[in-house]
């Protein structure tokens, strides 16, 4: 697999953004992510945007995280906000949202943020698992869906307290 850099709206993002937007609505009844996102939002040193391609070049996952600070929403200085976790069906199961991860945790500590903070819903198990088995804990609640039931928050420190 091929990891790039990319900016939030690079065309290969914009379709899998497109792809995950799809499965939120089949998982959500019809609702997508309303999370406003700006692809400046991603620019490095205050974030960095991912995507993974095959070997044919067809982009298959994406990931990023943005910087957050202390605000209405209930983010606290220092925090690192992943988002656009996503690897499309055919390429499940080969730990590329692992590797991803791993990635924007390592940029975002360097970046100087101290801990990462995440939102996913009740109908991605998927998800949920593979942030529990990398060392989130489920949080206090935060960001846009910060009211909804189906709302998980969780949480990660990226440096030592």
């Amino acid at each position: 697999m091929d990891l790039r850099t990319v900016p939030y709206d690079h065309p290969d993002a914009v379709k899998l953004n497109d792809q995950v937007q799809l499965e939120y609505q089949e998982r959500y009844d019809g609702e997508g992510d309303a999370t406003f996102l700006d692809p400046a939002m991603f620019a490095p040193p205050h974030g960095l945007y991912l995507l993974a391609y095959d070997a044919t070049g067809t982009p298959v996952a994406s990931g990023g995280w943005r910087t957050q600070d202390e605000n209405d929403e209930g983010y606290a200085n220092g925090d690192a906000e992943l988002k656009r976790m996503y690897v499309v069906p055919e390429a499940r199961g080969l730990g590329l949202a692992r590797r991803i991860l791993a990635i924007l945790e390592e940029d975002a500590r360097a970046a100087g943020r101290h801990r990462m903070v995440l939102e996913t819903g009740d109908q991605q198990p998927e998800a949920i698992a593979l942030y529990l088995s990398s060392g989130y804990a489920l949080s206090e609640k935060f960001g846009h869906y910060r009211f909804y039931e189906s709302s998980r928050c969780m949480t990660k420190p990226l440096t030592e307290a």
